[in-house]
């Protein structure tokens, strides 16, 4: 009885818990699906610049460096958007074969091992370093350069987007292996983003009396 009252204690908790998780998803989803618009953006400018380059003989810096800024905002301010849809490439060859449940508990145990900690580390000595740039107000050393400050400003949003993502991923197989949290496509239960690298496939069995019709 008092295992029980204390599971359902538990589970409760676990629910509101997972509330801030959806919050987590629901600001990366807003984030990534604003974001990936950049690469139309970049694009464009990519093939202005080479038009006017070829084309005219025209060039600058600015373009040149604008490109690779718009580039960062798409790769860091969309890792913990590509996390929750987990589409990060994964090469595989244990998880693969192994159940729902332990595909959760591995990828939390990577979770709080590797992900989180690395985000941490990221994020701590990335803040100081785009601290120091805007205080200082740094400028591109290019001739016709941007301002940089922006840029590294990427880095310390990027990652504590990704940081809490991972967060929320692990509660949500957290959730999973309590029963509480179901995870759908974009989950652990899902390999068709990934690499997966299974045994070969079986032969296909024949039905024989379709072939005999």
């Amino acid at each position: 009885m008092l295992w029980a009252t204390g599971n359902s204690f538990l589970i409760i908790n676990m629910e509101a818990v997972l509330k801030l998780a959806h919050w987590i998803d629901a600001l990366n989803e807003r984030v990534g699906r604003s974001v990936y618009w950049l690469v139309l953006i970049m694009v464009l400018i990519s093939a202005g610049n080479a038009i006017s380059r070829k084309g005219f003989n025209l060039s600058s810096n600015a373009l040149l460096e604008i490109q690779w800024y718009l580039f960062a905002a798409v790769f860091l301010l969309c890792a913990g958007y590509t996390l929750k849809r987990n589409e990060h490439v994964r090469v595989d060859v244990i998880s693969g074969r192994l159940g729902k449940r332990a595909q959760a508990w591995i990828d939390i145990i990577g979770g709080l091992l590797f992900l989180l900690p690395m985000s941490a580390v990221v994020l701590y000595y990335s803040w100081p370093y785009f601290v120091n740039s805007f205080v200082s107000q740094e400028w591109s050393s290019n001739p016709q350069g941007l301002i940089v400050w922006p840029a590294k400003a990427l880095i310390p949003v990027g990652f504590a987007l990704l940081f809490l993502q991972g967060v929320a991923e692990t509660i949500k197989r957290i959730g999973f292996l309590l029963g509480v949290e179901k995870l759908g496509t974009a989950s652990v239960t899902s390999t068709a983003q990934g690499i997966i690298l299974t045994p070969p496939c079986t032969k296909p069995s024949v039905n024989h009396d379709a072939k005999n019709v």
